[in-house]
Parts: C-alpha cells; sequence; structure tokens
C-alpha cells in the first residue's frame, strides 16, 4: 500500500473515532480504558500518528457501538485545539 494512500486511509479512522468517541460523551481516556488500550495510544491514533491493527479496531469499533466498516468511512480530520475545553 503506497504510504500516501496508509495516511488517507489512517486520517480518515482518526476523523471517525473521534467524531463518534465525541458524539458518545466520552473522554479518551475513557474510551482508552473501556477499549484496553493505552491513553498515548489511542491519542496517537487519533492523530492519524499509528499504524493501526484490526484488534484494536474491533475493540474501539464495539465500545462505541458502531460496526467496524465506519471507523474506514471518508472523513476529514478536524483542526487540533491545544489544550483542555471550557467547562460550561
Amino acid at each position: 500500500m503506497p504510504d500516501a494512500r496508509l495516511e488517507e486511509v489512517l486520517g480518515f479512522i482518526a476523523a471517525n473515532v473521534r467524531r463518534i468517541r465525541l458524539k458518545r460523551g466520552m473522554t479518551q481516556q475513557e474510551l482508552a480504558e473501556a477499549a484496553g488500550i493505552a491513553l498515548r495510544f489511542l491519542q496517537e491514533i487519533e492523530r492519524a500518528k499509528t499504524n493501526v491493527g484490526v484488534a484494536v479496531l474491533v475493540k474501539l469499533a464495539d465500545v462505541l457501538r458502531v460496526p467496524p466498516g465506519v471507523l474506514f468511512r471518508r472523513r476529514e480530520l478536524p483542526e487540533v485545539k491545544r489544550g483542555r475545553p471550557k467547562k460550561g
């Protein structure tokens, strides 16, 4: 698989994991714990900075309550805002 294509697909996965996680009202910490993965690894997934195995994709999809294929849908990564979100 060409590197550009891999980067594109990892971007789709990153955008979908983040979008669905936020839609479910979950923090990164909550999702990581529920999926049994390290927080740092989830952060890298959401930034499209690491390759993701099938086992991890299935765990994430199960916790997010979506079919694994949903994580591959074409989506763009939103601009990253640094720092914690402001409370209410």
